[in-house]
């Protein structure tokens, strides 16, 4: 199964890492890490590395730690501590390497130790030192204006044909306006929420509200639709302002009628 796979393939980079003389800790993150209740066929790879002191260039200019498990088929430099890789086998990973002093200024999720040097006793390194800043809002008179204003704004780009910018703002903005208040609205099931993301897993943290979610996501024709529906959500979770309301269901129609004389 890919799950074995996946985690066989951290423990080979533990042993790879070992061999090197020159690495301290892995790290490993996400599903594969302390969320590993959630690793399913299409989990990938997410980890650290953790190195001895001024050896941390090595690790990042030289893959030969990774090729020597398995070829790579594929390799990104995406920031300066790290890669996305992709095995030859159809492994997909994302890595960072750091010296230890450097994790103080780390933001991440807690993560779980695959493998480390006997020498290393910092075990307080696999949770962050510093605290991420939350990403849901606790007013939520605050998101559900935010997001009325987004539809308006959204409206008036897509009438004067900035159909990209309006959809963004109706079907992202105002999205994730609501979803960072979703907690408020309904109640929350358990499974593993992202300090970095509020739709990570939405489907399953908030299933009243994903149920109603692809009327709300229609598409790059069809974004006067979407701002109805997110419309009518808002109003029905919430007092919104409703001189507001009538401009946007306004803009609604006019949008629906320059869509009807381009075709």
């Amino acid at each position: 199964m890919r799950e074995e796979l996946l985690l066989e393939r951290l423990n080979q980079i533990g042993k790879s890492l070992e061999k090197t003389g020159d690495a301290l800790l892995l790290l490993g993150l996400g599903s594969v890490g302390d969320e590993i209740g959630r690793l399913d066929e299409y989990s990938d790879l997410d980890f650290f590395v953790i190195v001895k002191p001024s050896l941390k260039k090595r690790f990042i200019d030289q893959l030969d730690w990774l090729e020597t498990i398995h070829p790579l088929a594929y390799s990104f430099r995406n920031t300066k501590d790290g890669y996305k890789i992709l095995f030859e086998d159809g492994i997909y990973g994302e890595f960072a390497v750091f010296e230890e002093e450097e994790m103080g200024d780390i933001l991440f999720s807690p993560g779980r130790i695959v493998w480390k040097d006997p020498s290393f006793h910092n075990l307080e390194i696999i949770s962050p030192l510093r605290k991420a800043p939350s990403i849901r809002q606790e007013s939520l008179d605050f998101a559900i204006n935010e997001a009325l204003t987004n539809l308006y704004v959204g409206l008036c780009r897509y009438a004067r044909g900035e159909k990209l910018s309006g959809m963004k703002f109706i079907e992202n903005y105002a999205l994730d306006n609501i979803l960072s208040v979703l907690h408020l609205i309904e109640k929350e099931v358990e499974y593993y929420p992202d300090i970095f993301g509020n739709e990570r897993r939405v489907e399953k943290r908030f299933p009243e509200f994903a149920a109603k979610m692809g009327d709300m996501l229609q598409g790059y024709q069809q974004v006067p639709e979407s701002a109805l529906k997110v419309l009518a959500y808002l109003e029905e979770v919430y007092p919104v302002n409703q001189n507001m309301c009538k401009e946007i269901r306004r803009l609604a129609v006019i949008c629906n009628q320059l869509n009807e004389q381009e075709y």
